[in-house]
Formats: C-alpha cells, structure tokens, sequence
C-alpha cells in the first residue's frame, strides 16, 4: 500500500523563468492589441512632437513649486470671495421652485424678444401714454411682479 501524501512540494520558479514567462505574456498581448499600441505611439509622438510632453515632464520635476503657486493662488480674497459667492449663490438657487425658475427664464427670454423688436422704434414715451400703459394687463402684471419682488427682497433685508 501506498504512503500518504504528508507534503506538497511546490514548484519554485528562477528568476530566468518568471522574466521568460512575463515575457512571452508581453509578446502575445503586443501581437493581439496592436493597433491599439500603433495608435498610441502615434499620439505619444504627436504630443512630444508639439513639446506637450516636455511641458508636462517639466510641471512634474517643478511639482512642489507648482503646488505652492496654486495653494497661494486659490487662498487670495478675490478667489475666495468667489468661492463664497458661488456657494452662497447655488444655495439660494436650491431654494427656489424650479417651475418658478423655469417660467421666469422663459418670461424674460419673451420680453427681451418684445423689447428687441421695439427697439428701432424713435417714438418716445409721454407721461399719458406711460399712464395709459398701466391698463395693459401684461405691463400692470410685470409691474406687480416687481413691485412684490422689491416687497419681498426689502422684507428680507431688514431681518437682522
């Protein structure tokens, strides 16, 4: 009767063998992509033909430098002011109805059409037309719009 198996012997590979190994792996994945590795040479080639490659090689030799450029850069007051504003600005944008924002885009978008068509015109506006323009249901809507607007925007600034 046969001996039991009491240890495995794995088999160790040289150095020579790993590297012929990895080799030949590199030699088949070079002969079924290489089209793929011909156009890759061609962009590298083109790249370093236009000095991207040696710009980019000389940003990463200046890293620390380039670093310490845009940490100054983005801490000055007018950055962060902007930074702020955005911040603040996309906050009172997520508060609003986006129906409501839809519709007043597109309200603007038709006065300004209206507006563009009239431009031309030479005729000025008197006091009586002016007045007589309040009865027009669209200019007394857009009138009490802004009027409930300025209401709204004043109430808010006098909150403390």
């Amino acid at each position: 009767m046969a001996s039991p198996i009491t240890h495995l012997k794995k088999k160790q590979l040289s150095p020579d063998e790993i590297r012929h190994n990895k080799l030949k792996e590199l030699e088949s994945l070079l002969a079924e992509q290489d089209q793929a590795l011909n156009k890759l040479l061609q962009i590298t080639g083109d790249l370093n033909d236009a000095g991207i490659l040696d710009a980019a090689l000389a940003m990463v030799k200046a890293k620390e430098g380039i670093t310490e450029i845009v940490v100054h850069q983005a801490t000055r007051e007018p950055v962060t002011n902007l930074i702020n504003n955005m911040m603040s600005a996309a906050g009172a944008l997520t508060a609003i109805d986006p129906a409501t924002t839809e519709k007043l885009a597109a309200s603007v978008a038709d006065g300004l059409k209206e507006a563009e068509a009239e431009r031309s015109s030479d005729k000025k506006v008197g006091i009586f037309q002016l007045m007589k323009s309040l009865k027009d249901p669209d200019i007394n809507r857009s009138i009490k719009f802004g009027l409930n607007f300025l209401k709204g925007m004043g109430k808010s600034l006098g909150k403390k």
